[in-house]
């Protein structure tokens, strides 16, 4: 289901799903990050629903607090991504250790052309979230959220730019379908 034509990167705040099939396929970098065969079978079987919600704290520094649900499950995880481009590193079970940073950007400070490719218009004006992770394994995942259009329809994406531990290079767009407000 497409985004409301109000809905900007401006709030990304709203209830999504991942949608496979207009989506690429995320199991080479799952696999290029050591995640086994049978971890990537489970996570790509599953439905999730991500829960973003976007705001501003007493500072003026921006969050975006994402919660994960597994359908069928009772646990939510959630994490809050602070937009202030300082590193933060946690230990994700899944991953090990990996250090991330997150901040607004506008497309033209982009250095990746995949990166800068396919925003609408109110994206490019009001910039995207860049997220930027890497592990010691070593492997780099650089990723920008903001609006495309999907097939006609405006749609929430990721783009990732992933670089694995033997320079493996990987580019991916995750399309997300939008479930409603929080």
């Amino acid at each position: 289901m497409a985004v409301p034509a109000t809905f900007t990167s401006v709030d990304f705040s709203g209830k999504f799903t991942p949608n496979s099939s207009l989506s690429d396929s995320t199991e080479t970098i799952l696999e290029h990050q050591g995640v086994g065969w049978m971890k990537r079978k489970a996570i790509n079987a599953i439905t999730l629903t991500l829960g973003l919600r976007h705001f501003k704290d007493d500072s003026g520094v921006e969050h975006i607090e994402v919660s994960r649900t597994v359908k069928g499950s009772s646990a939510e995880k959630a994490e809050d991504r602070v937009l202030d481009w300082k590193e933060v590193r946690n230990d994700d079970g899944m991953l090990g250790p990996v250090t991330t940073r997150a901040r607004g950007v506008q497309v033209s400070e982009l250095d990746v052309d995949f990166l800068k490719q396919g925003w609408t218009a109110d994206t490019v004006q009001h910039g995207l979230v860049q997220i930027s992770a890497r592990s010691d394994k070593p492997w780099t995942a650089n990723q920008c959220w903001g609006i495309e259009d999907v097939k006609g329809e405006r749609r929430y994406t990721r783009r990732i730019k992933f670089t694995g531990p033997k320079g493996q290079d990987v580019e991916a767009r995750l399309v997300y379908d939008y479930l409603g407000p929080l």
